[in-house]
């Protein structure tokens, strides 16, 4: 029989919030879900780029890692409870360009302040001391997800027990931010932008369907891509240029489009540019160094063919991590999905989690 899932969603106002920056964001909310028993001990899941706080959801709308979270999962709702927030900048529902500035009673659009990925972690801090949870099981979190648990890690040390850094490198690299500079030029350079002053009516719609497009093609393999698709065609070769010809064109513009539909193009900027400043050496003395702050035990997942965040450079973190004798695992899992690996195949990855929790879990 199956067991029914406690599940609560809401927003949690954490007031002001000082950014990095130094400028003050008043009246910050964070928009999260909350699944499992409050009297479990509480993971917290940090969610991906165009990702919500829904990483589980519900039957009729299952969230990206309901196959990896459950009742007898791999992350099991019968041990834990699991949290999630819409990240600070996001679109759907936390403080962010669509968010009402109260200084002029006007959405922010683009007077919304640069944020870093230390200040989605500061804000996420602030919210789970408001509900009153003043300790973690875990942070685990994939791509953008995976550097707010890096943070985490420095920032607040002592908050978990152990960190599941996944799909991420300590810094982004030149190749990764050139991608997303080429995503932001997408939408900056369509009319409808406009300066980031545009109504929901009227959305830089080809903008940002075309930054999506650009993602995509950068989060699979080139095999799989190839395996996939095998120059099938859609229509006959030698059609108008703005016509489609080949599957694989469909499919990136069906993305591109569906996009759209549920994400912000100013929230997509803010976001990019946040991943950007990926850096846990930055202003710190050097990533080494700031690794250094994490005390707690780390176990990292990299996935073959990961264009943007290379196993490698996942890799060379724990090492340096092991040196120093902390607790620190890694695992490259064999995928033809290349940096998508994360959100699919969860058979192949989602028993090291299952078994790094239960080695936590017979420690207590």
């Amino acid at each position: 029989m199956k067991v029914a899932t406690r599940r609560d969603t809401g927003v949690i106002n954490i007031g002001e919030l000082r950014l990095e920056s130094g400028k003050i964001l008043p009246n910050v909310e964070l928009a999260y879900e909350r699944v499992g028993s409050t009297n479990l001990p509480a993971i917290l899941v940090c969610h991906a780029l165009t990702g919500t706080q829904d990483c589980v959801g519900n039957e009729d709308a299952p969230g990206y890692w309901a196959n990896l979270i459950g009742h007898g999962g791999y992350i099991d709702l019968d041990k834990y409870q699991v949290i999630s927030f819409n990240v600070l900048g996001g679109c759907n529902q936390s403080t962010g360009p669509l968010s009402i500035n109260p200084l002029t009673g006007k959405p922010y659009q683009t007077e919304f302040p640069f944020i870093t990925i230390r200040d989605m972690v500061q804000a996420q801090y602030q919210a789970l001391e408001k509900i009153g949870i003043e300790h973690l099981k875990a942070v685990i979190g994939g791509s953008l997800g995976g550097m707010q648990v890096l943070e985490w890690g420095i920032m607040y040390p002592n908050k978990m027990d152990a960190l599941f850094p996944i799909a991420v490198t300590p810094f982004l690299n030149d190749y990764a931010i050139a991608f997303n500079n080429i995503a932001r030029l997408a939408i900056l350079q369509d009319p409808k932008w406009n300066n980031g002053n545009y109504t929901q009516e009227d959305i830089p719609e080809h903008g940002l369907s075309l930054a999506r497009m650009v993602g995509m093609i950068t989060y699979r393999s080139g095999d799989l891509f190839n395996e996939r698709f095998g120059r099938e065609q859609r229509g006959p070769v030698g059609v108008a240029h703005e016509e489609i010809a080949y599957e694989i064109e469909s499919y990136l513009d069906y993305q591109g489009k569906k996009l759209t539909k549920r994400f912000d193009a100013n929230s997509y900027l803010y976001l990019l540019k946040a991943m950007d400043t990926h850096d846990i050496g930055r202003e710190r003395g050097g990533w080494k160094k700031a690794a250094s702050a994490i005390t707690k035990p780390l176990h990292a997942i990299g996935y073959s063919g990961d264009l943007l965040f290379p196993t490698s450079e996942l890799k060379q973190l724990v090492e340096h991590l092991q040196v120093t004798d902390k607790i620190t695992t890694f695992d490259e899992v064999d995928t033809r999905f290349g940096h998508d690996g994360f959100l699919v195949e969860f058979e192949k990855w989602g028993a090291r989690i299952e078994q790094h929790l239960k080695m936590l879990h017979n420690q207590k």
